[in-house]
């Protein structure tokens, strides 16, 4: 394959992936009240990541790596997780929570088939839902400017946030291919575009930030390890696992490739141990991007030497202060606008699963109902346990390790035959992870 070519279709690898790669970051730094400097240093630490990551996976060994034309990104699921922790526990037990998360698929990647079996659709879709319902009053309090913000609920935030929400939707409906799948990024620009004219960007971060920069492990502290947050990072993790296992079959499909079981093991341990990478440069927890997908069999072209490309480029740009300080200059309210698009999706994403369960079944339907209802309520009022014995808080002060416990345990007691079934069957798989 000619340079040029396999240069062009790194790009639009990277394309592609880039507005998830970007916004991700932006929206959890704008959450936990970084600085403008720390705000660019998670933009471009996560794009090194992101290339970083790719790399590991593509690159196929005796130990690690899927070995297919993958291209990994920082997970929307992280999102809701990664602020609750930096708002109860601080930076620092978000990295904690993402090291011990990596370290948990690596050690368990070969049993992660067996582990499996307690996920179905009707956990990880619930799972998915209630992370996306978490999501939404984040992106609701951007589109009036953020909390706390001297001009919230203004007439000028609405008009922008809503102004690009339209044209979002807009662009989505009337355009096809890749310009299609990069709408948000498009309608982000656009919004920043018409905030540069009425005076709400300022450029100085970009003026200040230096052409290239060194990655610093540990950039926000030492990590700290609170069990609560690893365990719903450990949650994070599954379901982004599961996620990657219907794209690692999809391409082996196009790639005409059967994957064994190995494979996978490989591929779970490559992800496992990008989530640690994520941890140690401060980053965030990946996962295969299956958007990229659509590209592979868009493209026809099945060469790794592709994605090795698209990784290299990520490193570069990751290496651009200057790059990722662009990416800070979007307004609040022109975040929130493209970020009820995104959460909306992230909570349709977990429909979408949902509609894979049978929902004729009364029960199935109850354990959607109390998982979800659980999730929401402890989110809405993290105080309901608060006076459990601290051991029994770690499992309910978040909305979303008690909603996907919830769901996890009613799942066994409806969608089992008898008791002596649902213990059998924890047993034996407590027994092949270790």
């Amino acid at each position: 394959m000619k340079k040029g070519k396999v240069f062009s279709l790194g790009i639009q690898h990277v394309l592609a992936m880039y507005a998830g790669a970007v916004i991700v970051p932006l929206i959890v730094g704008s959450a936990l009240k970084l600085s403008p400097e720390q705000l660019a240093y998670l933009v471009a630490i996560d794009l090194l990541t992101c290339g970083l990551a790719t790399l590991i996976q593509v690159w196929q060994n005796r130990f690690f790596g899927v070995g297919l034309p993958v291209v990994l990104g920082c997970t929307f699921t992280a999102v809701g997780p990664m602020i609750a922790i930096g708002g109860q526990y601080g930076m620092s037990a978000i990295y904690g929570s993402i090291i011990a998360a990596g370290l948990f698929v690596v050690i368990f990647a070969g049993a992660f088939g067996k582990i499996l079996k307690l996920f179905p659709p009707i956990v990880t879709g619930t799972v998915v839902t209630i992370i996306g319902i978490t999501l939404i009053p984040v992106a609701i309090k951007d589109m009036a400017g953020g909390a706390g913000s001297e001009n919230f609920g203004s007439a000028q935030n609405l008009l922008l946030s809503f102004g690009v929400l339209a044209f979002i939707l807009l662009l989505y409906r009337f355009s096809k291919g890749f310009i299609r799948s990069v709408s948000i990024l498009i309608g982000l620009i656009a919004g920043t575009i018409v905030s540069v004219f009425l005076g709400l960007v300022d450029f100085t971060p970009v003026k200040e930030a230096s052409w290239v920069h060194m990655p610093t492990p540990f950039y926000f502290g030492v990590p700290t390890f609170e069990l609560g947050a690893i365990i719903t990072m450990i949650l994070v993790a599954i379901v982004s696992l599961i996620e990657s296992t219907g794209v690692f079959m999809a391409l082996g499909k196009i790639c005409d490739r059967n994957l064994t079981p190995k494979d996978l093991t490989k591929g779970y341990r490559g992800e496992g141990l990008a989530i640690i990478l994520g941890g140690i440069f401060n980053a965030f927890p990946y996962t295969t991007y299956s958007q990229n997908v659509g590209l592979v069999q868009l493209s026809g072209v099945k060469a790794k030497q592709v994605i090795y490309v698209a990784g290299g480029m990520l490193i570069f740009l990751g290496l651009i202060p200057k790059v990722a300080a662009l990416t800070t200059l979007i307004p609040t309210a022109v975040m929130g606008g493209a970020m009820v698009a995104m959460f909306g999706m992230v909570f349709a994403s977990g429909i979408k699963m949902l509609s894979e369960v049978d929902l004729a079944k009364q029960e199935n339907l109850l354990i959607i109902a109390c998982s979800v209802g659980m999730g929401l309520g402890v989110t809405v009022e993290p105080e309901l346990f608060s006076r459990l014995p601290e051991s029994i808080q770690i499992l309910t002060e978040n909305g979303i390790v008690a909603g996907s416990l919830m769901a996890v345990l009613l799942n066994l007691l409806f969608n089992t035959k008898s008791k002596k079934v649902i213990v059998s069957h924890v047993q034996k798989s407590q027994k092949e992870a270790v």
